[in-house]
């Protein structure tokens, strides 16, 4: 009767008795086992595949857009100077403020001031005295000629291109690397071709490094530190053929300006030595064959110049070795590298961004000064600085756009450690730039391993649809009939319930 009265309802489910053969407490129990069993899963799942999502500081990210690095200079004119114009001083900080406002982004940075000896540390202070010739010195010491001193225009300018020094366009920025505190020098004697007129076995690169290379590394100490391999190869063949001209009256190999381009060999030369994820600077001394030697770099109207070496941008130096080779010697002696190791040391000063001496300067000692040096340091703390603000305001914009997007603990701390960084940055920088270097290092180093961390970078390319298209054929033919059956016996039941109480 209760089977007949299920079947003739308008339901359109079969009766569970007409379907099983089993007990209806039994049918309902197996029912209900794999429902408990998914309402105990669930939480499990849910934790398994929900994304971890910490809130970073927004705010204090924003609020670094705004924030500057400042470096207090103070210049003090020397009594021998002031006495010969005692309104120097007024002209020359006028001149300078001019500057600064018409190149503004020249001076980013740097706020100078021309003051007493004794209103500011030592660390911050330029001394511009009288001297035989004008010539800059380590101990931070300008010495000018008479004449230069009478005049607050050229003062202004040499103290202008010594503290802020001018960047030659976009090749200047193109042709510097990017900061880092570790690189690694990989100097190669190649040969072309090891036939027995123009072969090189051996050569004094440990004398060349010691008079040229290191004491200029050992300058450069407070910004990077160095590695230094050497090696010798036999055999790098171009990839091209160089096109002959004519100098005087003999034919040598010319390189255009689009050989220089294409010179390296990528695919069959092996400069680098080692495997090593710091950045590889590369001094090539290339050694033509017989065949292409001389060789010489032409102009655009197919003339050589007198030019050995060439520099490619953030890459390294290639001086091509011609006359200086004794082709009865397979030796190059220290005095056949000292041209070769003193282009190669000016070309590394070149890539690491070192501002050069200003024309009409000459500078006592060798190498670099401190004025150089002191440049270097804040433009590289500008640049890092710079660097760790877009980063971080790059990370607080992907979160934003992307609601999926995993925010660990160990992002939030680098983000933090990246903004601790920039305030200890922003403090020290009035004392010592070498400092604020170092932590604005940092401030990019932490920012930077925020952003392509590997958690916030796998859902860049995994988004909530795509996690639909992977569920949807797993749970819905499990869900379906579980769903189904639950509906039949929980209208069974009811039906049951009903003729229950009729009777």
């Amino acid at each position: 009767m209760n089977s007949a009265a299920f079947t003739n309802t308008g339901s359109g489910f079969k009766d569970p008795e007409k379907l099983s053969f089993e007990r209806d407490w039994i049918r309902r129990a197996v029912l209900a086992s794999y429902w408990i069993v998914i309402i105990l899963a669930f939480p499990f799942w849910w934790h398994l595949t929900s994304i971890e999502r910490l809130a970073l500081p927004t705010s204090q990210v924003r609020s670094q857009l705004q924030s500057n690095i400042i470096f207090p200079i103070a210049i003090h004119f020397d009594a021998s100077i002031s006495q010969q114009n005692p309104s120097l001083n007024s002209q020359v900080q006028t001149l300078l403020h001019d500057s600064a406002i018409n190149e503004p982004g020249r001076w980013r940075g740097v706020d100078i001031r021309l003051q007493d000896r004794d209103d500011e540390v030592a660390s911050s202070l330029y001394t511009v005295a009288l001297g035989g010739q004008t010539s800059i010195t380590h101990s931070r010491n300008l010495r000018v000629n008479r004449t230069d001193a009478q005049s607050a225009t050229r003062l202004s300018s040499i103290l202008s291109d010594l503290i802020a020094p001018p960047e030659s366009g976009t090749s200047h920025s193109q042709r510097v690397v990017q900061y880092s505190d570790h690189y690694r020098l990989a100097f190669t004697l190649l040969n072309e071709d090891a036939t027995l007129n123009r072969f090189v076995a051996t050569w004094d690169v440990q004398a060349a490094l010691a008079e040229f290379i290191y004491p200029l590394m050992s300058q450069l100490s407070i910004l990077h530190n160095f590695t230094v391999e050497s090696q010798v190869q036999y055999h790098a063949p171009l990839a091209f053929e160089p096109r002959r001209a004519t100098l005087g009256d003999t034919e040598v190999s010319g390189l255009t300006q689009e050989d220089l381009t294409v010179f390296i060999n990528s695919a069959e030369w092996t400069l680098a030595s080692s495997v090593s994820n710091e950045p590889v600077l590369h001094f090539v001394l290339f050694v033509p064959s017989e065949t292409h030697s001389p060789m010489n770099i032409i102009d655009s109207e197919g003339r050589p110049i007198n030019q050995s070496s060439f520099l490619l941008p953030q890459w390294g130096s290639i001086f091509i070795l011609n006359n200086e080779l004794n082709s009865s010697s397979s030796h190059l002696s220290y005095n056949d590298l000292k041209p070769v190791f003193r282009n190669f040391a000016t070309q590394l000063a070149a890539l690491l961004g070192v501002p050069p001496v200003p024309l009409g300067l000459s500078m006592e000692g060798s190498f670099l000064s401190d004025w150089q040096l002191d440049a270097l340091l804040r433009h590289r703390a500008l640049q890092n600085v710079q660097g760790s603000q877009d980063t971080l305001h790059s990370i607080i914009k992907l979160v934003d756009q992307i609601n999926n997007m995993p925010v660990g603990q160990v992002v939030r701390d680098d983000v933090l450690d990246a903004l601790a960084s920039l305030h200890e940055a922003y403090r020290t920088a009035e004392t010592s730039p070498a400092l604020a270097l170092r932590w604005s290092s940092k401030a990019l180093s932490m920012a930077s391993r925020a952003f392509f961390n590997p958690g916030m970078l796998a859902l860049l390319y995994f988004p909530a649809e795509h996690k639909y298209a992977v569920y949807t054929p797993l749970f819905a033919s499990i869900s379906v009939p579980l769903v189904v059956a639950l509906i039949r016996e929980f209208m069974a039941w009811k039906r049951g319930s009903q003729d229950n109480g009729r009777r």
